[in-house]
């Protein structure tokens, strides 16, 4: 995210402000600090959790459910199962964060003293049904769970016993679809009650409604959906699943999720859904939302840049980073840096990427133009660099001994597209991916993502160019975007380097 340090008149910020699949963002702010918590699905470790200073640059500090003790993802489980929609919030001095595993225990609960972790061993929910639970405390310390449907139980956090029964509240529009991600508010006089709904496509929306008390009976505003793009040819498309946080000055800020279709009709979005920033006002006690715009103007506060990640990483560290996320587990005898120094190490469990118990190691997609480069030793094993969305979607450049191959995955077909010999020794692979810009074709796909491999003078060789729709949500389903990485499909393949980033189309 390139913005001025300190925004003057006229100063810009880019939404998405967290690019790439970072979908069902929940934000909670502490003195100076601002911390939030998305959806991970099928990936392991589970909940990315990142930090800011200004809600604008964030930095991905760490993943809540880092250990297989707290988050168990079976392999039979499908890509968009495992873990949905976290509520993170910050009361009595401890961070806590209440989500779904669809796959594996339902809902549960986890606390920590550090955002940064560790966190605890989680409380398991068994009253509380459903997914995308919300925690709330009143005046007297009451705990109050509201649940997608919706509904609302109170809650012993600490034990995770139900008090009293659940109980269905106000949900949405009388006949809208999904009304789900809940979150409830103390703010002035009133209770809020903020939920989406319309189903997470194109017909996402975000309602309100307020009540004296947290459990109703809640008036729903006059103005809702108080924010929706559906049906309309804005650039961000799918709004809603929201957060609503103050900002350093007192103003009211909302994080929520969209896409970014690209192509010609009817649109594919391919680096999942990604969380957007725009500002609330308050008019007779109802949240006016701001346009969520691509460029939007800056927050009338001093803007603080974070860390960037660097385009190279070369593994030389005890471990990965924790923007590096693996399929379903990551048994730490089959992905390891402590093998090779400054190598990491990855042993074949599944033969392809069709497998779900392949070993891989990816990071999100997070710009619609990228160049992602791999140093791969294939002496021991064979493997590849992929661009993957699920078992049945994904392309990859393949390197075997004395052989580097591109294969796709659509749907039930696949197929080895190109071959190519290579010297024995460590090979460079190769993808970019090049958003489409001429839109003469209503049938032009989003993006085009070339495969290869590198000669010894840095030259790219391409072996196929792809169409990158098939690697979209609009064609695969799911709730997921695009992650690229590498993956062993037999014995051990021995990963120098992994460079990413962003490309000007």
């Amino acid at each position: 995210m390139r913005v001025s340090s300190r925004p003057a008149t006229g100063a810009t910020i880019t939404n998405p402000v967290i690019p790439g699949f970072y979908p069902d963002p929940s934000v909670c702010r502490v003195g100076e600090d601002y911390y939030l918590a998305c959806s991970s699905f099928e990936y392991f470790p589970g909940v990315p959790l990142l930090h800011s200073r200004d809600l604008v640059h964030w930095t991905q500090i760490g993943n809540v459910l880092d250990r297989p003790g707290q988050l168990r993802l079976p392999l039979d489980a499908p890509s968009s199962g495992g873990v949905y929609a976290p509520t993170l919030r910050h009361h009595d001095g401890r961070f806590w964060l209440v989500v779904t595993n669809v796959s594996g225990g339902g809902n549960l609960l986890v606390t920590a003293t550090d955002p940064a972790g560790p966190w605890s061993d989680p409380v398991p929910l068994p009253g509380v049904p459903g997914i995308d639970p919300d925690l709330a405390w009143d005046e007297d310390g009451t705990c109050w769970c509201t649940v997608a449907g919706v509904g609302q139980v109170r809650l012993d956090p600490r034990t995770g016993r139900t008090l009293g029964p659940f109980r269905r509240i106000w949900s949405g529009t009388p006949g809208a679809k999904a009304p789900e991600a809940p979150h409830l508010y103390r703010i002035g006089d009133h209770w809020y009650l903020l939920i989406a709904e319309g189903g997470t496509e194109r017909g996402h929306g975000v309602s309100v409604a307020r009540g004296r008390t947290p459990d109703g009976p809640f008036e729903p505003c006059p103005a809702n959906p108080v924010l929706t793009h559906r049906g309309t040819d804005h650039p961000v498309q799918n709004t809603g699943h929201a957060d609503l946080v103050q900002g350093p000055d007192g103003s009211w800020w909302m994080v929520l999720l969209g896409v970014r279709p690209g192509g010609g009709t009817p649109g594919w979005h391919v680096l999942g859904r990604e969380t957007f920033l725009a500002p609330v006002t308050w008019v007779d006690g109802w949240p006016v939302v701001g346009e969520v715009a691509p460029q939007a103007p800056a927050p009338p506060w001093p803007l603080r840049p974070g860390p960037a990640l660097p385009v190279r990483d070369d593994f030389d560290r005890t471990g990965l980073a924790p923007h590096w996320v693996s399929l379903r587990h990551r048994p730490p005898e089959d992905c390891t840096t402590g093998e090779r120094p400054g190598w990491l190490t990855l042993r074949a469990r599944g033969a392809s990427l069709d497998a779900t118990d392949v070993t891989f190691v990816g990071r999100r997609q997070q710009h619609p133009s990228c160049r992602a480069r791999v140093l791969v030793d294939v002496a021991d094993g064979d493997g590849g660099l992929a661009v993957r969305l699920d078992e049945q979607h994904h392309y990859a450049v393949e390197a075997t001994s004395g052989e580097v191959r591109v294969r796709a995955r659509i749907g039930p077909l696949g197929t080895v597209v190109a071959t190519r010999p290579v010297p024995p020794g460590p090979v460079v692979l190769r993808v970019e991916v090049t958003a489409s810009r001429d839109l003469t074709d209503p049938r032009t796909g989003p993006d085009t993502v070339t495969l290869g491999v590198e000669e010894p003078d840095g030259t790219f060789a391409a072996l196929a160019s792809l169409d990158g729709r098939y690697l979209s949500t609009e064609v695969a389903g799911g709730f997921t975007g695009r992650v690229l990485g590498v993956y062993a499909a037999t014995g051990s393949l021995h990963v120098d380097w992994f460079d990413y980033e962003p490309l000007d189309a």
